[in-house]
């Protein structure tokens, strides 16, 4: 019975601290724009940060207290046009369709072309395991392919194949949550007509890249002696392209001697696209291309 009294006390601080919290919730508590919570009821929750702010409840905050329309409401990538037009009409002002961006992974390191420096038996997590020396690839900036960026996705984007993240660009929105969640740094989020994509990030010297990965940049820099339009550069010891400059020609892809330049097919015309089935996972070209 000499437990009744303690369990008592602490029931009774318990209830006591439940009422006090109700009590300043109710005269304390910020009462959420009414605007504010149109428009954050109209995005989609995906909390990713895609638009520049620390989430929906901030962006949708920022919009409503935003008397002059500075701040455009066509930033969520997710939602794409159908939210744009929605926050646009909650707000009164002109509409304006998203910036359509998807995710690109610059590795191109699948079991079959690179190896494994360690048997890591620690908790299966890429965070982890960068954690532990360095990762266990061979290459210190390869994919760790334990899927951290599979986890976060909620779109269905992305999956691991041959040790790999393989990003399905047709399912992808460009929220960029994979891209916070690789410990390595190996996706991108680029505007949606990007074709090119540099597959390898590699920091190693050109005769190291070899020994190590059949399809590693090598710092040659024919691309970059290639393109005329100064849109790639080799950056610590592999190639980057600046898609600001990037005009899709392809000839840098076409000079690469390791093929780790990879393009993207162009984008079929309404017409053929209404005349083709739709293909739901990319095949194994596009799949090494991603």
């Amino acid at each position: 019975m000499s437990y009744i009294i303690p369990v008592g006390i602490v029931t009774g601080i318990g209830l006591l601290a439940g009422a006090i919290l109700t009590v300043a919730d109710k005269f304390m508590g910020v009462k959420m724009d009414e605007t504010a919570a149109k428009v954050l009821a109209a995005l989609p929750g995906a909390n990713c940060g895609a638009c520049g702010f620390a989430g929906c409840q901030d962006y949708a905050n920022t919009l409503a207290k935003d008397e002059e329309h500075v701040i455009k409401a066509n930033l969520c990538t997710p939602g794409g046009d159908s939210v744009a037009m929605e926050v646009s009409s909650i707000l009164g002002v002109e509409f304006e369709g998203a910036s359509s961006q998807f995710a690109i992974m610059k590795c191109s390191g699948s079991q079959d072309r690179t190896n494994y420096a360690m048997d890591y038996k620690g908790h299966q997590t890429c965070k982890a395991n960068k954690l532990f020396y360095r990762g266990r690839g061979a290459c210190e900036m390869a994919c760790l392919g334990f899927g951290d960026c599979v986890n976060v996705c909620e779109y269905g984007a992305i999956r691991i194949e041959n040790g790999l993240a393989v990003i399905n660009k047709n399912r992808c929105v460009g929220c960029g949550l994979c891209a916070k969640a690789c410990p390595n740094a190996l996706i991108e989020i680029v505007p949606e007509k990007t074709r090119v994509v540099v597959g390898c990030s590699s920091i190693d010297t050109g005769k190291d890249t070899r020994q190590i990965c059949s399809i590693g940049c090598i710092a040659c820099k024919l691309c970059e002696k290639t393109c005329k339009f100064d849109a790639i550069h080799v950056i610590d010891n592999h190639a980057v392209i600046d898609y600001t400059k990037c005009k899709n020609c392809t000839l840098c892809a076409k000079k690469c001697p390791t093929n780790v330049i990879h393009v993207f097919p162009k984008p079929v015309n309404a017409a053929k696209q209404k005349a083709k089935p739709v293909v739901a996972e990319p095949s194994q070209e596009e799949a090494s291309v991603q």
